[in-house]
Protein backbone atom coordinates (compact mmCIF):
# COMPACT_ATOMS: atom_id res chain seq x y z
CA UNK A 1 0.00 0.00 0.00
CA UNK A 2 1.36 3.39 -0.99
CA UNK A 3 2.35 5.59 1.95
CA UNK A 4 0.57 8.95 2.10
CA UNK A 5 1.70 12.13 3.80
CA UNK A 6 -0.87 13.83 6.07
CA UNK A 7 -2.76 16.61 4.36
CA UNK A 8 -1.90 15.60 0.79
CA UNK A 9 -4.12 13.85 -1.73
CA UNK A 10 -3.01 11.39 -4.38
CA UNK A 11 -2.64 13.32 -7.62
CA UNK A 12 -3.23 11.09 -10.66
CA UNK A 13 -0.75 11.05 -13.54
CA UNK A 14 -1.98 12.15 -16.95
CA UNK A 15 -1.94 9.49 -19.66
CA UNK A 16 1.39 10.52 -21.17
CA UNK A 17 3.09 10.84 -17.78
CA UNK A 18 1.73 7.44 -16.73
CA UNK A 19 2.95 5.61 -19.83
CA UNK A 20 6.33 7.34 -19.72
CA UNK A 21 6.73 6.39 -16.06
CA UNK A 22 5.86 2.77 -16.86
CA UNK A 23 8.24 2.75 -19.83
CA UNK A 24 11.06 4.10 -17.68
CA UNK A 25 10.65 1.02 -15.51
CA UNK A 26 11.30 -1.05 -18.65
CA UNK A 27 14.50 0.85 -19.47
CA UNK A 28 13.16 3.74 -21.53
CA UNK A 29 15.06 7.01 -21.69
CA UNK A 30 14.91 9.81 -24.24
CA UNK A 31 18.58 9.19 -25.01
CA UNK A 32 18.09 5.48 -25.79
CA UNK A 33 17.90 5.06 -29.59
CA UNK A 34 16.33 1.59 -29.27
CA UNK A 35 13.02 3.05 -28.06
CA UNK A 36 10.16 4.45 -30.17
CA UNK A 37 8.10 6.90 -28.15
CA UNK A 38 4.81 7.10 -30.05
CA UNK A 39 3.00 8.11 -26.88
CA UNK A 40 4.45 11.55 -26.16
CA UNK A 41 2.39 14.41 -27.57
CA UNK A 42 5.43 16.15 -28.99
CA UNK A 43 6.47 16.99 -32.55
CA UNK A 44 9.98 16.38 -33.77
CA UNK A 45 11.95 19.53 -32.99
CA UNK A 46 14.86 19.35 -35.42
CA UNK A 47 15.24 20.50 -39.00
CA UNK A 48 12.62 19.33 -41.49
CA UNK A 49 12.64 19.96 -45.26
CA UNK A 50 11.94 23.56 -46.37
CA UNK A 51 11.30 24.83 -42.82
CA UNK A 52 12.95 28.01 -41.49
CA UNK A 53 16.20 27.38 -39.58
CA UNK A 54 15.81 26.32 -35.97
CA UNK A 55 16.70 28.86 -33.30
CA UNK A 56 19.87 27.60 -31.61
CA UNK A 57 20.65 30.30 -29.06
CA UNK A 58 18.83 32.90 -26.99
CA UNK A 59 20.45 36.12 -25.86
CA UNK A 60 19.60 37.29 -22.36
CA UNK A 61 19.57 41.04 -21.88
CA UNK A 62 19.93 42.83 -18.56
CA UNK A 63 16.24 43.75 -18.64
CA UNK A 64 15.10 40.17 -19.26
CA UNK A 65 16.86 38.98 -16.11
CA UNK A 66 14.14 40.80 -14.20
CA UNK A 67 10.57 39.67 -13.64
CA UNK A 68 8.43 40.18 -16.71
CA UNK A 69 4.83 41.42 -16.60
CA UNK A 70 2.45 38.68 -15.43
CA UNK A 71 0.22 39.31 -18.44
CA UNK A 72 3.22 38.96 -20.73
CA UNK A 73 5.85 40.95 -22.59
CA UNK A 74 4.02 43.83 -24.31
CA UNK A 75 5.99 43.39 -27.54
CA UNK A 76 5.13 39.69 -27.71
CA UNK A 77 1.48 40.35 -26.88
CA UNK A 78 1.35 42.82 -29.77
CA UNK A 79 3.16 40.37 -32.07
CA UNK A 80 0.55 37.70 -31.28
CA UNK A 81 -2.28 40.16 -31.96
CA UNK A 82 -0.64 41.24 -35.23
CA UNK A 83 -0.20 37.61 -36.31
CA UNK A 84 -3.91 36.83 -35.84
CA UNK A 85 -5.01 40.06 -37.49
CA UNK A 86 -2.78 39.42 -40.51
CA UNK A 87 -3.62 35.72 -40.81
CA UNK A 88 -7.34 35.62 -40.00
CA UNK A 89 -8.77 39.14 -39.79
CA UNK A 90 -7.73 41.06 -42.90
CA UNK A 91 -10.39 43.60 -43.83
CA UNK A 92 -12.32 43.21 -40.58
CA UNK A 93 -13.15 46.34 -38.61
CA UNK A 94 -12.57 44.77 -35.19
CA UNK A 95 -8.89 43.96 -34.63
CA UNK A 96 -6.97 42.39 -31.76
CA UNK A 97 -4.52 44.50 -29.77
CA UNK A 98 -1.88 43.68 -27.16
CA UNK A 99 -4.58 44.16 -24.51
CA UNK A 100 -6.37 41.09 -25.90
CA UNK A 101 -3.38 38.78 -25.31
CA UNK A 102 -1.81 37.10 -22.30
CA UNK A 103 1.38 35.02 -22.29
CA UNK A 104 1.89 31.95 -20.08
CA UNK A 105 4.37 29.12 -19.58
CA UNK A 106 2.76 26.55 -21.85
CA UNK A 107 -0.76 25.53 -22.78
CA UNK A 108 -1.67 23.70 -19.60
CA UNK A 109 -0.84 26.75 -17.52
CA UNK A 110 -2.81 28.99 -19.87
CA UNK A 111 -5.81 26.68 -19.46
CA UNK A 112 -5.26 26.55 -15.69
CA UNK A 113 -5.39 30.35 -15.54
CA UNK A 114 -8.65 30.28 -17.50
CA UNK A 115 -10.16 27.54 -15.33
CA UNK A 116 -9.29 29.45 -12.16
CA UNK A 117 -11.09 32.52 -13.50
CA UNK A 118 -14.37 30.74 -14.28
CA UNK A 119 -17.37 31.36 -12.08
CA UNK A 120 -20.09 29.13 -10.61
CA UNK A 121 -21.20 27.69 -13.95
CA UNK A 122 -21.74 24.52 -15.95
CA UNK A 123 -18.65 23.93 -18.11
CA UNK A 124 -19.03 21.63 -21.11
CA UNK A 125 -16.28 19.35 -22.38
CA UNK A 126 -16.12 16.53 -24.90
CA UNK A 127 -15.29 12.83 -24.72
CA UNK A 128 -12.80 11.68 -25.95
CA UNK A 129 -10.39 14.56 -25.46
CA UNK A 130 -6.99 15.62 -24.13
CA UNK A 131 -6.05 13.62 -21.02
CA UNK A 132 -4.82 16.62 -19.00
CA UNK A 133 -8.32 18.12 -19.12
CA UNK A 134 -9.45 15.56 -16.54
CA UNK A 135 -7.47 16.92 -13.60
CA UNK A 136 -7.83 20.51 -14.87
CA UNK A 137 -11.61 20.13 -14.72
CA UNK A 138 -11.44 18.47 -11.29
CA UNK A 139 -9.21 20.74 -9.24
CA UNK A 140 -11.26 23.95 -9.48
CA UNK A 141 -14.58 23.63 -7.67
CA UNK A 142 -16.32 26.85 -8.75
CA UNK A 143 -17.65 25.27 -11.96
CA UNK A 144 -19.28 21.92 -12.71
CA UNK A 145 -17.80 19.95 -15.64
CA UNK A 146 -20.48 18.52 -17.94
CA UNK A 147 -19.40 15.77 -20.39
CA UNK A 148 -20.64 15.61 -23.97
CA UNK A 149 -20.08 12.25 -25.66
CA UNK A 150 -18.88 12.17 -29.27
CA UNK A 151 -19.71 8.98 -31.15
CA UNK A 152 -17.49 7.06 -33.56
CA UNK A 153 -20.51 6.71 -35.87
CA UNK A 154 -20.62 10.50 -36.32
CA UNK A 155 -16.86 10.73 -36.86
CA UNK A 156 -16.36 12.08 -33.32
CA UNK A 157 -18.08 15.31 -34.30
CA UNK A 158 -21.24 17.12 -33.24
CA UNK A 159 -23.43 19.18 -35.54
CA UNK A 160 -24.05 22.85 -34.76
CA UNK A 161 -27.75 22.08 -34.18
CA UNK A 162 -26.96 19.34 -31.67
CA UNK A 163 -24.33 21.55 -30.05
CA UNK A 164 -26.92 24.26 -29.49
CA UNK A 165 -29.27 21.71 -27.91
CA UNK A 166 -26.49 20.58 -25.56
CA UNK A 167 -25.69 24.15 -24.51
CA UNK A 168 -29.30 25.10 -23.86
CA UNK A 169 -30.38 21.75 -22.41
CA UNK A 170 -27.45 21.47 -20.01
CA UNK A 171 -27.27 25.15 -19.13
CA UNK A 172 -23.68 25.57 -20.29
CA UNK A 173 -22.03 28.95 -19.79
CA UNK A 174 -18.65 27.80 -21.12
CA UNK A 175 -17.33 25.07 -23.38
CA UNK A 176 -13.79 23.68 -23.73
CA UNK A 177 -12.91 22.52 -27.25
CA UNK A 178 -9.69 21.21 -28.77
CA UNK A 179 -9.58 21.98 -32.50
CA UNK A 180 -8.12 19.93 -34.11
CA UNK A 181 -9.00 17.38 -31.47
CA UNK A 182 -6.46 15.45 -29.45
CA UNK A 183 -6.74 12.39 -29.76
CA UNK A 184 -9.08 11.90 -32.73
CA UNK A 185 -7.59 14.50 -35.08
CA UNK A 186 -11.04 15.69 -36.10
CA UNK A 187 -11.24 19.27 -37.35
CA UNK A 188 -13.78 22.07 -37.46
CA UNK A 189 -13.22 24.67 -40.16
CA UNK A 190 -15.03 26.98 -42.54
CA UNK A 191 -18.81 27.15 -42.28
CA UNK A 192 -18.90 24.63 -39.44
CA UNK A 193 -16.52 26.62 -37.25
CA UNK A 194 -18.34 29.83 -38.18
CA UNK A 195 -21.61 28.25 -36.99
CA UNK A 196 -20.01 27.37 -33.64
CA UNK A 197 -18.97 30.99 -33.16
CA UNK A 198 -22.49 32.12 -34.07
CA UNK A 199 -23.85 29.79 -31.37
CA UNK A 200 -21.40 31.19 -28.80
CA UNK A 201 -22.76 34.68 -29.47
CA UNK A 202 -26.41 33.65 -29.66
CA UNK A 203 -26.38 31.46 -26.55
CA UNK A 204 -23.88 33.62 -24.65
CA UNK A 205 -21.71 30.59 -24.01
CA UNK A 206 -17.98 31.28 -23.76
CA UNK A 207 -16.08 28.91 -26.02
CA UNK A 208 -12.46 28.20 -25.13
CA UNK A 209 -10.68 26.89 -28.22
CA UNK A 210 -7.49 24.91 -27.62
CA UNK A 211 -5.84 25.46 -31.02
CA UNK A 212 -2.42 23.97 -30.33
CA UNK A 213 -2.59 21.76 -33.44
CA UNK A 214 -4.19 24.31 -35.75
CA UNK A 215 -1.29 24.32 -38.24
CA UNK A 216 -1.31 20.52 -38.60
CA UNK A 217 -4.06 20.38 -41.22
CA UNK A 218 -4.42 17.63 -43.83
CA UNK A 219 -7.91 18.37 -45.14
CA UNK A 220 -6.87 19.98 -48.42
CA UNK A 221 -4.14 19.82 -51.02
CA UNK A 222 -1.44 22.22 -49.90
CA UNK A 223 -1.21 25.20 -52.17
CA UNK A 224 -4.66 24.73 -53.73
CA UNK A 225 -5.95 28.01 -52.32
CA UNK A 226 -4.69 31.46 -51.40
CA UNK A 227 -1.59 32.28 -53.45
CA UNK A 228 0.52 35.42 -53.39
CA UNK A 229 3.02 37.30 -55.53
CA UNK A 230 6.24 35.46 -56.32
CA UNK A 231 8.12 38.45 -54.93
CA UNK A 232 6.27 38.66 -51.60
CA UNK A 233 8.69 38.23 -48.71
CA UNK A 234 8.71 38.87 -45.01
CA UNK A 235 11.17 41.14 -43.29
CA UNK A 236 13.14 37.97 -42.54
CA UNK A 237 13.51 37.35 -46.29
CA UNK A 238 11.55 34.09 -46.24
CA UNK A 239 8.91 32.99 -48.71
CA UNK A 240 6.53 30.14 -47.95
CA UNK A 241 8.08 28.02 -50.69
CA UNK A 242 9.51 28.36 -54.15
CA UNK A 243 6.01 27.96 -55.60
CA UNK A 244 4.51 30.47 -53.13
CA UNK A 245 2.15 27.86 -51.77
CA UNK A 246 -0.01 28.99 -48.87
CA UNK A 247 -0.71 26.54 -46.06
CA UNK A 248 -4.11 26.21 -44.46
CA UNK A 249 -4.30 27.39 -40.86
CA UNK A 250 -7.50 27.22 -38.86
CA UNK A 251 -8.66 29.46 -36.01
CA UNK A 252 -11.92 30.62 -34.49
CA UNK A 253 -10.36 34.10 -34.68
CA UNK A 254 -11.46 34.20 -38.32
CA UNK A 255 -15.13 34.18 -37.30
CA UNK A 256 -15.07 36.59 -34.36
CA UNK A 257 -17.17 39.65 -35.14
CA UNK A 258 -16.21 41.86 -32.19
CA UNK A 259 -12.98 40.93 -30.42
CA UNK A 260 -14.08 42.65 -27.19
CA UNK A 261 -17.61 41.28 -26.98
CA UNK A 262 -17.72 37.88 -28.66
CA UNK A 263 -17.30 35.14 -26.00
CA UNK A 264 -14.50 33.43 -27.94
CA UNK A 265 -11.18 32.64 -26.22
CA UNK A 266 -8.25 31.04 -28.06
CA UNK A 267 -5.24 29.26 -26.57
CA UNK A 268 -2.16 28.41 -28.64
CA UNK A 269 1.61 28.65 -28.40
CA UNK A 270 5.01 27.63 -29.68
CA UNK A 271 4.79 24.05 -28.41
CA UNK A 272 3.23 22.30 -31.42
CA UNK A 273 2.65 24.76 -34.25
CA UNK A 274 6.20 26.15 -34.06
CA UNK A 275 7.77 22.89 -32.73
CA UNK A 276 9.39 24.43 -29.65
CA UNK A 277 7.82 22.44 -26.77
CA UNK A 278 10.78 23.10 -24.47
CA UNK A 279 10.30 26.85 -24.62
CA UNK A 280 7.01 26.66 -22.66
CA UNK A 281 5.55 29.78 -24.27
CA UNK A 282 1.81 29.99 -24.92
CA UNK A 283 -0.75 32.72 -25.36
CA UNK A 284 -4.40 33.33 -24.67
CA UNK A 285 -6.34 35.55 -27.07
CA UNK A 286 -9.73 36.97 -26.16
CA UNK A 287 -11.71 39.94 -24.88
CA UNK A 288 -9.77 42.35 -22.69
CA UNK A 289 -12.02 41.53 -19.71
CA UNK A 290 -10.97 37.86 -19.92
CA UNK A 291 -7.29 38.78 -20.27
CA UNK A 292 -7.47 40.98 -17.16
CA UNK A 293 -9.08 38.13 -15.20
CA UNK A 294 -6.48 35.52 -16.16
CA UNK A 295 -3.64 37.99 -15.54
CA UNK A 296 -4.96 38.37 -12.00
CA UNK A 297 -5.07 34.58 -11.74
CA UNK A 298 -1.50 34.39 -13.02
CA UNK A 299 -0.34 36.73 -10.28
CA UNK A 300 -1.00 34.02 -7.68
CA UNK A 301 -0.68 30.89 -9.83
CA UNK A 302 2.65 31.36 -11.58
CA UNK A 303 3.96 34.94 -11.64
CA UNK A 304 4.48 35.11 -15.40
CA UNK A 305 6.22 33.32 -18.26
CA UNK A 306 9.94 32.98 -18.92
CA UNK A 307 11.13 36.50 -19.74
CA UNK A 308 14.10 35.84 -22.09
CA UNK A 309 12.20 33.34 -24.21
CA UNK A 310 9.35 35.80 -24.71
CA UNK A 311 11.80 38.17 -26.35
CA UNK A 312 13.26 35.35 -28.46
CA UNK A 313 9.80 34.38 -29.71
CA UNK A 314 9.18 37.68 -31.50
CA UNK A 315 10.62 36.73 -34.94
CA UNK A 316 8.69 33.45 -34.93
CA UNK A 317 5.41 35.39 -35.03
CA UNK A 318 6.27 37.05 -38.34
CA UNK A 319 3.41 35.78 -40.58
CA UNK A 320 5.67 34.75 -43.47
CA UNK A 321 8.00 32.87 -41.13
CA UNK A 322 4.98 31.10 -39.61
CA UNK A 323 3.61 30.28 -43.07
CA UNK A 324 6.93 28.76 -44.16
CA UNK A 325 7.07 26.63 -41.00
CA UNK A 326 3.44 25.56 -41.41
CA UNK A 327 3.85 24.59 -45.06
CA UNK A 328 6.88 22.47 -44.15
CA UNK A 329 4.98 20.87 -41.27
CA UNK A 330 1.99 19.96 -43.41
CA UNK A 331 4.10 18.34 -46.11
CA UNK A 332 6.43 16.50 -43.74
CA UNK A 333 3.84 15.36 -41.20
CA UNK A 334 1.39 14.57 -44.00
CA UNK A 335 3.84 11.96 -45.30
CA UNK A 336 4.19 10.46 -41.83
CA UNK A 337 0.41 10.39 -41.48
CA UNK A 338 0.02 8.43 -44.72
CA UNK A 339 2.77 6.01 -43.71
CA UNK A 340 1.21 5.32 -40.31
CA UNK A 341 -2.34 4.90 -41.61
CA UNK A 342 -1.31 2.54 -44.41
CA UNK A 343 0.89 0.36 -42.18
CA UNK A 344 -1.70 0.19 -39.40
CA UNK A 345 -4.35 -0.90 -41.89
CA UNK A 346 -2.17 -3.87 -42.88
CA UNK A 347 -2.01 -4.82 -39.20
CA UNK A 348 -5.82 -4.70 -38.79
CA UNK A 349 -5.55 -1.55 -36.68
CA UNK A 350 -8.14 0.90 -37.97
CA UNK A 351 -9.01 4.56 -37.60
CA UNK A 352 -12.75 5.13 -37.20
CA UNK A 353 -12.19 8.58 -38.68
CA UNK A 354 -8.75 9.34 -40.21
CA UNK A 355 -7.18 12.47 -38.68
CA UNK A 356 -7.75 15.71 -40.60
CA UNK A 357 -5.51 17.54 -38.14
CA UNK A 358 -3.01 17.14 -35.25
CA UNK A 359 -0.48 14.29 -35.37
CA UNK A 360 -2.26 11.33 -33.83
CA UNK A 361 -4.17 8.28 -34.99
CA UNK A 362 -7.03 7.29 -32.68
CA UNK A 363 -6.46 3.60 -33.25
CA UNK A 364 -9.24 1.02 -32.94
CA UNK A 365 -7.74 -2.28 -31.77
CA UNK A 366 -10.98 -4.31 -31.83
CA UNK A 367 -9.85 -6.48 -34.77
CA UNK A 368 -6.63 -7.58 -33.08
CA UNK A 369 -6.44 -11.02 -31.43
CA UNK A 370 -7.08 -11.06 -27.67
CA UNK A 371 -5.64 -9.77 -25.41
CA UNK A 372 -4.26 -7.11 -27.78
CA UNK A 373 -7.76 -5.79 -28.51
CA UNK A 374 -7.55 -4.11 -25.09
CA UNK A 375 -5.59 -0.84 -25.18
CA UNK A 376 -3.90 -1.36 -21.83
CA UNK A 377 -2.77 -4.86 -22.80
CA UNK A 378 -1.51 -3.62 -26.16
CA UNK A 379 0.42 -0.86 -24.39
CA UNK A 380 2.06 -3.32 -21.99
CA UNK A 381 3.02 -5.72 -24.78
CA UNK A 382 4.49 -2.82 -26.77
CA UNK A 383 6.66 -1.88 -23.80
CA UNK A 384 8.30 -5.30 -24.08
CA UNK A 385 9.28 -4.30 -27.63
CA UNK A 386 10.54 -0.86 -26.54
CA UNK A 387 7.64 1.14 -27.97
CA UNK A 388 5.22 3.48 -26.21
CA UNK A 389 1.56 4.22 -27.01
CA UNK A 390 -1.21 5.68 -24.82
CA UNK A 391 -4.21 3.45 -23.93
CA UNK A 392 -7.55 4.89 -24.97
CA UNK A 393 -9.07 4.86 -21.47
CA UNK A 394 -6.97 7.91 -20.57
CA UNK A 395 -8.95 9.99 -23.07
CA UNK A 396 -12.27 9.22 -21.37
CA UNK A 397 -12.09 12.57 -19.59
CA UNK A 398 -13.82 11.90 -16.26
CA UNK A 399 -13.29 14.74 -13.75
CA UNK A 400 -13.49 13.49 -10.19
CA UNK A 401 -14.20 9.95 -11.47
CA UNK A 402 -17.90 10.70 -11.23
CA UNK A 403 -18.75 8.15 -13.95
CA UNK A 404 -18.23 4.50 -13.05
CA UNK A 405 -17.75 2.97 -16.51
CA UNK A 406 -14.65 3.71 -18.59
CA UNK A 407 -14.87 3.94 -22.36
CA UNK A 408 -12.31 3.34 -25.12
CA UNK A 409 -10.81 0.13 -23.76
CA UNK A 410 -10.37 -1.03 -27.37
CA UNK A 411 -8.42 2.07 -28.39
CA UNK A 412 -5.01 3.62 -28.12
CA UNK A 413 -3.49 6.87 -29.34
CA UNK A 414 -0.49 6.55 -31.64
CA UNK A 415 1.55 9.66 -32.38
CA UNK A 416 3.28 10.42 -35.66
CA UNK A 417 4.97 13.41 -34.04
CA UNK A 418 8.44 11.80 -33.77
CA UNK A 419 10.98 11.45 -36.57
CA UNK A 420 10.06 9.04 -39.36
CA UNK A 421 12.85 6.67 -38.25
CA UNK A 422 11.16 6.37 -34.84
CA UNK A 423 7.83 5.79 -36.55
CA UNK A 424 9.32 2.93 -38.58
CA UNK A 425 10.87 1.51 -35.40
CA UNK A 426 7.51 1.57 -33.62
CA UNK A 427 5.64 0.01 -36.55
CA UNK A 428 8.14 -2.85 -36.64
CA UNK A 429 7.50 -3.34 -32.92
CA UNK A 430 3.73 -3.51 -33.52
CA UNK A 431 4.34 -6.26 -36.09
CA UNK A 432 6.37 -8.27 -33.60
CA UNK A 433 3.77 -7.83 -30.85
CA UNK A 434 0.90 -8.97 -33.07
CA UNK A 435 2.89 -11.92 -34.44
CA UNK A 436 3.22 -13.30 -30.90
CA UNK A 437 -0.56 -13.71 -30.57
CA UNK A 438 -1.53 -14.99 -34.00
Amino acid sequence: MEHTIPGFRTVPRTGVIYVTHEATGHGFSYANPEWANLGQGSPETGNIPDAPPRITEVKISEASRQYGPVVGNKLLCQAVADFYNATYRRGKKSQYTADDVSIASGGRLALTRLASALGNINMGHFIPDYTAYEELLSVFKAFTPIPILLQAESGYKISPADLKEEILGRGLSALLVSNPCNPTGQLMEGAELSAWCDIARECQCSMIFDEFYSHYIYSNEIGSSRRESAHSKSRSGLTSAATNEKPKMVSAAEFVEDVEHDPIVIVDGLTKNWRYPGWRISWTLGPKAVIEAIASAGSFLDGGANHPFQNAALPLLDPKTAEAETLAIQKHFGKKRELLLSRLKKLNITADAPPAGAFYVWANLAKLPPPLDDGMNFFRECLKEKTIVVPGVFFDVNPGNRRTHARYKNYCRISFGPEIEKLELGLAAFERVIAKFK
